[in-house]
C-alpha cells in the first residue's frame, strides 16, 4: 500500500489547502506530520512546508494539485491502486 504524508507546521498558510487536495485524492488514506515543537524536524522540513511525500519520496513543496497528485500516484503505483 502507498503512503501518503503531508509534512506541515502550525501557521503555515499553504498546509491547510495542501492537506485538503490530499484528502480529496486519497480520502483519509493519508498522514499529516507536524513539524511543530520538533527542532530536528524543523530543520529537515521547515524552509520547504507544506511537504507531500509519497513513500517517503518528497514529491511536492509549497503547493499540490489535485491531477498532479493522482498523475503521480498512478506513476508510482499504477492506475488501479489510485482513489477515484
Amino acid at each position: 500500500m502507498t503512503r501518503v504524508r503531508v509534512v506541515v507546521a502550525e501557521g503555515c498558510h499553504l498546509c491547510g489547502p495542501a492537506v485538503e487536495v490530499v484528502r480529496r485524492v486519497c480520502g483519509e488514506s493519508f498522514e499529516v506530520l507536524s513539524i511543530t515543537g520538533d527542532e530536528a524536524l524543523e530543520r529537515r522540513y521547515r524552509e520547504r512546508i507544506p511537504v507531500v511525500e509519497i513513500d517517503g519520496m518528497p514529491t511536492f513543496t509549497y503547493e499540490v494539485d489535485e491531477d498532479d497528485l493522482r498523475a503521480a500516484l498512478q506513476r508510482h503505483v499504477g492506475e488501479a491502486d489510485v482513489p477515484a
